[in-house]
């Protein structure tokens, strides 16, 4: 008996691809083993390769990365969910106190899409900013007597007031503004920038997402864990979501009857396993999961030390606001995220609900307003005094804005304002950008754009730009296509902004 021919006429393909992976894969991952540890990094700093900190980075662009000199080194983005009123806090058209009431102009309106909330509307009256507001800082930006705070820190500001999504509800908006794509599975923007350049601290996460509650619409719409995923990049590039409340990360300490050295004991007899296991597969994915828990352990250290103010000056407390001392707060989370942007997390992503004013923005918006004008505002200031805003990038962006026209009935209690993705309003600040400017214009009626427009795309493509990554050359392989953040259509980095 030929036991060889048997074989070969008896196995499938599937059976034999499937047995010869395995060893191929073990192969690759032999190698990604080798080359892992830590190197320096071109940004500056060290980067952290697979055996430290995350799988994909060490055997990924950054060794190569930045591309050219960066500005920043960590991002921080302050994401205001829901979309605020960028007609009643940033954008001044005297031409709207002159219209208020009448039915916004067929011409300016246009046949563009609206959502199902007021398409039913027999009309579309005009309502003016509800609140006043003032030229602040020396180029005279014009801000919401609401933001008093982040007056005073006008000249650190560069608004863009011509973005613009083609998304007009609020999932694939916020999808599409964080991921670069209006369906899920798309990597976000923190594990772009953790794939692209690593981690600067071995003991925390290179990227971290925190959620708040605002005290406008309460509860606002849902924040969903993919906003902060890794999507088809290596796994360890996904964000860590840290809970609100007292406790933001759970079980950091050991069980009962468990001390450090049997934790690591314990740790090193799972690695060892898990080694075995990877070589045995050839999965990568295994040595994220074994970075994963190396990370955990580590953070049972980081994490208290991180997330004790204690030792917070006290004036420095106080600037942020009284609801600083609210664990979970917007204003506890600007604190928090500022101390780990000094410890060496790469990007910082703070998510604030609560802006959805389609009802009773009269009531509604003050407050929302209120829960980050200080804080914010604080934030600035203290990254400033410590000298991080000359290498931070920070983002108040949104996922769109609202119509200039009302939701229900002109002077009721109850009128709001419906999403608009045509025009809408963020703001830069710290490296990279021009402080103390506007840039893009928007019609009379700020609804539409006049000039300089610029899409989400554009954002990306220009935050990357800030970190040194030429967008167009930053991809990934997925579904055949070479993936960038910045999409497959036209992009462009906004250089006018650039300093």
């Amino acid at each position: 008996m030929n036991f060889l021919e048997d074989f070969t006429h008896l196995a499938s393909r599937r059976t034999f691809l499937g047995s010869t992976a395995g060893a191929l894969g073990a192969t690759a991952l032999s190698a990604l083993i080798e080359r892992a540890g830590a190197s320096p990094s071109p940004a500056g700093g060290m980067f952290i390769g697979a055996g430290a900190s995350s799988v994909g980075a060490g055997d990924g662009p950054a060794r190569l990365l930045p591309h050219f000199a960066p500005k920043a080194r960590r991002v921080l983005c302050l994401f205001q969910s829901e979309g605020f009123s960028h007609v009643d806090l940033f954008d001044d058209k005297p031409t709207l106190y002159k219209y208020h009431g009448l039915d916004l102009p067929p011409s300016v309106k246009g046949t563009q899409r609206v959502t199902g909330m007021t398409s039913g509307q027999k009309h579309f009256p005009v309502i003016a900013p509800i609140w006043r507001g003032r030229r602040c800082g020396q180029n005279g930006l014009w801000i919401s007597d609401l933001l008093p705070h982040l007056q005073s820190v006008a000249d650190q500001l560069c608004i863009v007031k011509s973005m613009y999504t083609e998304a007009i509800n609020h999932d694939p908006a916020i999808t599409f503004i964080n991921t670069g794509n209006q369906q899920p599975g798309y990597a976000s923007m923190g594990a772009w920038i953790s794939y692209g350049l690593g981690s600067m601290n071995e003991n925390l996460p290179t990227f971290v997402a925190m959620i708040s509650q605002g005290t406008g619409k309460n509860p606002g719409q849902p924040i969903f864990s993919r906003l902060w995923g890794n999507g088809f990049l290596p796994s360890s590039h996904q964000g860590v979501g840290l809970r609100s409340g007292k406790s933001p990360v759970l079980y950091l300490g050991d069980p009962p009857g468990v001390d450090r050295q049997q934790r690591r004991e314990l740790l090193d007899d799972l690695a060892a396993l898990n080694h075995l296991h990877a070589e045995e597969s050839g999965d990568p994915e295994t040595l994220a999961r074994i970075n994963s828990y190396e990370m955990a352990f580590r953070m049972q250290t980081s994490v208290p030390e991180l997330t004790d103010f204690s030792k917070e000056p006290a004036n420095i407390i106080e600037s942020y606001g009284p609801d600083v001392r609210k664990a979970g707060s917007y204003a506890a989370n600007c604190l928090l995220g500022r101390r780990m942007l000094e410890r060496g997390v790469r990007f910082v992503q703070l998510f604030h609900r609560g802006w959805d004013q389609h009802i009773a923005i009269a009531r509604q918006l003050p407050n929302q307003c209120r829960d980050v004008d200080q804080p914010t505002a604080a934030l600035l200031k203290d990254l400033q005094n410590r000298g991080l805003l000359e290498d931070t990038l920070v983002m108040f962006i949104t996922e769109f804005g609202r119509t200039v026209y009302s939701q229900g009935s002109p002077g009721d209690p109850g009128m709001g304002r419906d999403h608009h993705g045509r025009c809408f309003t963020i703001w830069l600040a710290g490296a990279g950008v021009k402080p103390g400017i506007e840039y893009g214009r928007t019609d009379d009626f700020c609804y539409n754009i006049a000039e300089n427009p610029v899409h989400l795309r554009d954002l990306h493509a220009t935050m990357l730009h800030i970190l040194g990554i030429d967008h167009t050359r930053f991809t990934y392989p997925f579904r055949g296509l070479a993936v960038k953040l910045s999409g497959v259509e036209e992009s462009h980095v906004v250089k006018e902004i650039l300093a």
